[in-house]
């Protein structure tokens, strides 16, 4: 029986971890997401294998940087427990964590493909990131959609 792995679109500011970023260490854990809906991703639907768009967020172009994997499950967040972190959470103790994050691994930086030309395309019109109101850090990406981002980006 083989495992399907599935897609996900993950947002970073480009000043806090950029694509570079993940280029340059091979490998990061995406810490500091604060949303219930977001961490269930993370928590109860990723797996080691599925695919990830690197989005940058946030910044003067955001759009699609590049493609990265999961690499390790969910795990605590430990910036949750960090009084000096901006994602310090006095709410959350470290025998029952709030905040998960999992690792996710480089795999390819492309040229940007920014959300207004992701709005051009009707393969693209069913993404979350697209629709009106969305706010949510992370969200799934149906096959097609990464084929298409896929075949658009190399």
């Amino acid at each position: 029986m083989t495992t399907q792995h599935l897609y996900w679109l993950m947002k970073s500011e480009p000043d806090d971890v950029s694509i570079d970023d993940l280029q340059r260490t091979g490998h990061i854990g995406w810490y500091g997401v604060r949303n219930y809906q977001a961490r269930n991703f993370m928590r109860d639907g990723m797996q080691v294998g599925d695919g990830v768009l690197f989005y940058h967020s946030s910044c003067a172009q955001p759009g699609v940087a590049g493609f990265a994997e999961v690499s390790k499950l969910a795990y605590p967040d430990p910036t949750q427990f960090d009084a000096e972190s901006k994602y310090f959470d006095p709410k959350s103790a470290v025998e029952k964590p709030r905040w998960q994050q999992v690792d996710v691994r480089f795999i390819a930086k492309t040229r940007i493909l920014p959300l207004e030309e992701m709005r051009r395309y009707p393969e693209l019109a069913g993404m979350q990131v697209l629709k009106k109101g969305n706010r949510l850090s992370i969200t799934p990406v149906t096959a097609s959609e990464w084929s298409f981002i896929q075949s658009l980006l190399g």
